[in-house]
């Protein structure tokens, strides 16, 4: 009978990558990452090598390990995820730096996530700054159910989730920061057709020839939604920047910027109103 090492071994021999190999393995035994410091040498009984076997075949066939284990980390925070949500990242993490920047420490302001997912970024931002009443909108009703688990399991409960596309359901509502993580690939990137891409749900990934044509909508129509001085800010793509700074001018925000990724790519782009 195979202990964890050498399941370990072999997992990782198949994958070519330990790291994916422990997750899979952790989430079977449902352990932290710390008890394989003090368990290397455990034998796994023959339900838990079939298990990890077959996690491990899904994942050689393409599977992301978060759908595989229904969890992925981001800021602060263990997420629930599933097919029906984008993968949170940790570059979208500067979003939530970059919105928290935005916003005072104490204050009852209202944010706005719009297509929040899983909830990451509304959830990460709602952890930090408990006095802001945070809206998260989804067009997909199975998303909005995955977010308000999240919210659930992490006691946040100025967090409101509401059903419908981008800024739609809001009609009247004004915030001080409006943030979103949407949609932002070219229709025709071979990209969709490789790696996790591929079973990520393709509403959240592609937008148009240009991969921008929800980015002009939320940022036209965030100009109703916004009080004096309010912030929109969004995720896009690393060649974009140029392109979504000139489309934020266009539209009449102030104080244009771009932020870029810690691997020094165009990453988020905002405006004032």
């Amino acid at each position: 009978m195979p202990d964890v090492r050498h399941a370990l071994m072999d997992a990782t021999a198949r994958l070519g990558e330990r790291a994916d190999a422990e997750l899979l393995l952790l989430h079977v035994l449902q352990q932290e990452r710390g008890w394989l410091f003090t368990h290397a040498d455990d034998e796994l009984a023959t339900d838990v090598q079939t298990a990890f076997r077959q996690l491990v075949a899904r994942r050689e066939a393409g599977e992301p390990v978060a759908y595989l284990t229904g969890r992925r980390g981001f800021w602060t925070l263990d997420l629930e995820v599933t097919p029906a949500t984008l993968i949170p990242r940790p570059e979208t993490e500067l979003l939530v730096e970059l919105a928290l920047q935005r916003l005072p420490d104490r204050a009852p302001v209202e944010v706005v996530d719009l297509g929040t997912g899983s909830g990451a970024i509304a959830l990460a931002i709602a952890s930090e700054r408990p006095q802001a009443r945070v809206i998260a909108t989804d067009a997909s009703a199975t998303a909005l159910a995955v977010a308000r688990r999240n919210a659930q399991r992490h006691h946040l409960d100025n967090v409101t989730f509401v059903h419908g596309d981008w800024l739609a359901p809001l009609a009247g509502q004004q915030f001080e920061l409006i943030v979103s993580n949407p949609p932002y690939i070219e229709a025709a990137d071979p990209h969709l057709a490789q790696g996790d891409l591929r079973h990520e749900p393709a509403s959240a990934l592609a937008s148009g020839d240009d991969g921008l044509d929800d980015i002009r909508r939320i940022l036209v129509d965030a100009r109703h939604h916004l009080r004096p001085g309010g912030w929109l800010l969004f995720e896009h793509g690393w060649n974009q920047g140029e392109a979504v700074r000139g489309l934020l001018e266009l539209a009449g925000y102030a104080d244009v910027f771009t932020a870029q990724d810690l691997e020094s790519r165009d990453r988020v782009s905002g405006g004032q109103c």
